[in-house]
């Protein structure tokens, strides 16, 4: 099991290089600096966003969760 800030910094570095692409993509058909930029910037709070949605969501969904047993009722 990894640790919180070690989740954290892997899901901003993997944002971050999605971004990135974004950005390069746009470039690469628009030739435009300035539209790339705010693609890439738009793609990041847009997929933040709903990568945030999407996660609340999940917690209401039990697959892939081990079933939990009620705790043992001790006798007096």
């Amino acid at each position: 099991m990894e640790s919180n800030a070690r989740s954290v910094a892997k899901a901003l570095s993997y944002r971050i290089l999605g971004s990135m692409s974004t950005a390069l993509i746009f470039l690469v058909l628009t030739g435009d600096w300035k539209l790339s930029a705010g693609a890439g910037a738009m793609d990041s709070v847009v997929k933040l966003g709903l990568y945030f949605i999407h996660e609340r969501i999940w917690n209401f969904i039990s697959f892939g969760r081990p079933k939990t047993q009620p705790p043992p009722e001790y006798e007096i």
